[in-house]
Order: structure tokens, then sequence, then C-alpha cells
């Protein structure tokens, strides 16, 4: 295989990897924050 070939195959699924691991840990800790959010201060889930 090249070797460019293989650096771009490695740089483009490191890039997928991360961007989908931001995805994982950020929706779900956005909605654990909204909802303590609205019962300590009772502040909407659409705001």
């Amino acid at each position: 295989m090249n070797i460019g070939l293989l650096i771009i195959c490695i740089v483009g699924g490191a890039v997928g990897f991360l961007s989908t691991a931001f995805l994982v840990v950020s929706l779900p800790t956005t909605i654990i924050w909204k909802f303590y959010r609205k019962f300590t201060q009772g502040i909407p889930l659409t705001k």
C-alpha cells in the first residue's frame, strides 16, 4: 500500500472516531445538564 494513502486512511479514521466520540459524550451531557437546571433552578428545557 502506498504510504500517502495509508496516512490519509489513518487521519480520516481518526477524524471520524473523534467526531463520533464527541457526539456520544456531548449529547447525553447536554440533556443531563438541561434536566439538572430544570429541577434545581426552574429553567425551562427549551431555554
